[in-house]
C-alpha cells in the first residue's frame, strides 16, 4: 500500500489551522464584543490611520457595501471616526478613537496567547521552514496573477 501523496492533501491541513485559530481566537475575543471583521477593521485603520472606505475594503477584501456596515457599527460603538477628506468631498476618511487603541491593546495580548497555544511544541526551526515554505507557495499563486488573463475568474 503507498504512502499518500503530500502534494496532494497539503492544503487540508493548512485550512484546518486556519479554521481552527479563527475559532479559537472568535472564542477568546467574545468578552470584547468585536467580530473578527471589526477587529481586522479597526487593526487595519489603525495601521493605516487616514485610510478611504474603498481603500480599506480593497485591503480586507471585502465588498465596499459590507465594510461600510462594519464601520457604521464600529463608528456608532465610538471606536473609528470618518473625517471628511478635504481634497474629495465624496471620500471618507477612518480613524481610531483612544477608545479603539484600548480594545487594540486587548485584541493583541488574545492574539499572543493564541500563537503561543498554537505554536506549543515546535521548535524555531520548524516554523522558519514552514514560514519559507509557506512564502514560497504564496509567490507561486501570487505569480499565477500575473500570467492568468485579468477577466479570467474560475470563483
Amino acid at each position: 500500500m503507498n504512502s499518500p501523496d503530500p502534494r496532494a492533501n497539503f492544503a487540508y491541513p493548512l485550512l484546518d489551522v486556519t479554521r481552527l485559530l479563527r475559532k479559537h481566537f472568535d472564542r477568546r475575543a467574545g468578552p470584547l464584543g468585536l467580530t473578527r471583521a471589526q477587529w481586522r477593521a479597526i487593526k487595519s485603520i489603525h495601521r493605516h490611520e487616514g485610510i478611504s472606505q474603498k481603500a480599506l475594503a480593497e485591503l480586507l477584501e471585502m465588498e465596499p457595501i459590507p465594510v461600510g456596515r462594519v464601520i457604521d457599527r464600529l463608528q456608532q460603538a465610538g471606536f473609528v471616526e470618518r473625517r471628511a477628506d478635504p481634497a474629495d468631498r465624496r471620500v471618507w476618511r477612518l480613524h481610531t478613537t483612544d477608545k479603539a487603541h484600548g480594545v487594540l491593546d486587548d485584541m493583541e495580548i488574545i492574539a499572543s496567547g493564541l500563537r503561543d497555544d498554537a505554536l506549543a511544541g515546535i521548535a524555531d526551526a520548524e516554523l522558519i521552514a514552514c514560514i519559507a515554505t509557506l512564502d514560497r507557495m504564496k509567490q507561486n499563486l501570487l505569480a499565477l496573477e500575473e500570467t492568468s488573463p485579468k477577466n479570467s475568474n474560475p470563483d
